[in-house]
């Protein structure tokens, strides 16, 4: 009787987590609610900021204690509106494969499977990377608290003129 009570619960909690799982950039196509569509359109709003070097935007856009993550190291706001408007990193172009958004209450978070063409320290460079960002909602607008960069292994699926083997310095 011990054993099934026990074979009862894993197979209703194995039901409950195979429904709990996040959505992520690369799979099947859900339906997209008002709020998650927001996002996803802030997020490729912001895309176009950073290749603009809109600091201004960008300035209303980021937390005041927003926190960048990006593979040479992590700031926070200010030092990532002065890289962006220094043109110490220029995201030149973001191409965007997936994205998805999970949302917690007042914070959403959303993934990027991108390739994105940036200039660093001078290179155009081209890179496949998720990233992470993490929207809280403030007042009732959405505001970013974080950007992550994470390489990616798979192929730069890009269309550019530089050679994949360029590693950014980002």
């Amino acid at each position: 009787m011990k054993k099934a009570i026990i074979g009862m619960f894993l197979c209703f909690a194995t039901v409950q987590l195979s429904h709990a799982q996040a959505k992520l950039p690369n799979a099947a196509t859900t339906s997209t609610t008002k709020e998650e569509q927001e996002i996803l359109d802030l997020s490729k709003t912001k895309w176009t900021w950073m290749a603009d070097k809109n600091v201004e935007s960008l300035n209303g856009l980021f937390t005041e204690n927003c926190a960048f993550v990006h593979m040479g190291g992590s700031w926070g706001k200010t030092q990532e509106l002065n890289t962006i408007k220094g043109g110490f990193i220029w995201y030149k172009k973001a191409e965007v494969y997936g994205a998805s958004v999970n949302i917690f209450g007042n914070t959403a978070i959303l993934l990027n499977d991108i390739d994105l063409l940036a200039v660093v320290g001078g290179n155009e460079v081209v890179h496949a990377f998720m990233v992470t960002e993490v929207y809280l909602k403030e007042n009732g607008k959405w505001k970013m608290g974080s950007l992550t960069f994470s390489t990616l292994v798979r192929p730069v699926k890009m269309k550019t003129n530089i050679p994949q083997t360029a590693q950014p310095q980002h």
